[in-house]
């Protein structure tokens, strides 16, 4: 009969991942003691805070890791929780040695940071959003999204976050740190997850707040939220200048702007304003998204229901002598982008043969092709 050892069984252990920081147990220090007696497995865990939301599946997940051990017959597991020292500990470990609210997104930082905004509602930068941050996470990109639009929120319902009431999952915290949701392998915050009816809002959940709240709110989701190693952070922006958008250009100047309009002409006209005033702060308008352009008609035809050229509008107002903005997709007005929108359910994940979905598809795949900018980015080259 073959007798397992305990380093084998802390190994296994030690190499479950933790569902909400994304890390090992092993390496957040997690497992306390393991010790094999015959062919059973005493093991102690010690989770980060009480009622952690994740415990009944790190729970399962070590169990399922102690038995495939050769030898292990039954795993008795002593589940505790982090001293306020071993999780002070922690936080400093995630944080890599940056002090607490400390924001990560820095210039000479390695993750690319989007901004996605537009002139007017209504013209699907939230869909857009959602469905590119998806798309993005499915080639295997770590990817973030910042729901900044705090009066108009949607990316948890459109990220099948949401319960039937509507309500979004709070954020789990670690002392000032705080984990965010994940979906379709997207690390999602917004201020959708924090509103309860009743509690600070309108019966309706409406947001009556002013500049300076809206500014704490935005460095809040920069500094206190733990999204780990980043490839991409999207933003998604309320529409308009607002106060949100001034306020990102300044905490984020190195950061990229994806422009979002349909062809109508009096959507393009608002979303050059956008654009421009992302250009005063010192970002770069990394291109425009075309949504809502003319859907084909099961008979061949084609239906340009907002007109055309409105992408292409909004690309020539934005470009430069040194910088030409593209026009990066024209995403056809698609039925269901609406309907999986709806039901929360990404459309590049419930219907990828959708041509909307295929030309969201192909903004991810030039996205993540594209070298970051260097704008605002410190190089390390010392001239002699």
């Amino acid at each position: 009969m073959t007798v397992a050892t305990a380093d084998e069984v802390r190994r296994a252990v030690a190499a479950v991942m933790d569902p909400e920081l994304r890390q090992p147990l092993g390496d957040l220090d997690m497992v306390r003691d393991v010790r094999v007696v015959d062919d059973r497995a005493l093991v102690k865990i010690a989770l980060t805070i009480v009622g952690c939301p994740a415990a009944e599946r790190i729970s399962a997940d070590v169990r399922s890791a102690a038995v495939s051990v050769t030898g292990i017959e039954s795993v008795e597991l002593d589940v505790g929780v982090m001293t306020p020292a071993e999780r002070n500990a922690l936080t400093e470990k995630l944080r890599g040695g940056r002090a607490a609210r400390e924001m990560p997104f820095t210039p000479d930082s390695l993750t690319r940071v989007i901004a996605v905004t537009s002139g007017k509602g209504g013209v699907g930068k939230s869909t857009m959003t959602a469905n590119l941050a998806v798309s993005l996470a499915a080639r295997g990109l770590a990817v973030g999204l910042i729901d900044a639009d705090v009066h108009g929120f949607s990316i948890p319902a459109l990220l099948g976050l949401t319960d039937d009431t509507g309500a979004a999952p709070v954020p789990t915290r670690i002392d000032e740190l705080m984990l965010p949701p994940v979906a379709h392998g997207v690390k999602v915050i917004s201020i959708g997850m924090f509103l309860r009816r009743g509690e600070d809002t309108n019966p309706l959940g409406a947001v009556a707040w002013r500049g300076p709240m809206l500014h704490r709110t935005v460095q809040q989701f920069l500094t206190d939220v733990f999204f780990g190693d980043l490839d991409i952070l999207l933003i998604d922006m309320p529409p308009g200048t607002g106060d949100i958008a001034i306020s990102v250009g300044q905490i984020l100047p190195h950061a990229e702007v994806l422009v979002v309009t349909t062809p109508q002409s009096a959507a393009a006209d608002v979303a050059v304003r956008s654009g421009l005033l992302a250009r005063q702060t010192g970002q770069r308008i990394a291109g425009v998204v075309e949504n809502m352009a003319a859907m084909t008609l099961p008979d061949g035809t084609t239906l340009e229901i907002f007109g055309t050229g409105g992408g292409t509008k909004v690309a020539d107002a934005l470009s430069a002598e040194d910088h030409s903005v593209p026009v990066l997709a024209s995403v056809p007005l698609s039925p269901l982008l609406r309907q999986d929108a709806d039901a929360g359910v990404p459309t590049v994940v419930a219907h990828p043969e959708d041509p909307a979905a295929q030309a969201i598809d192909a903004i991810a795949e030039r996205l993540s092709r594209a070298p970051r900018g260097l704008a605002g980015r410190p190089l390390s080259v010392n001239v002699r």
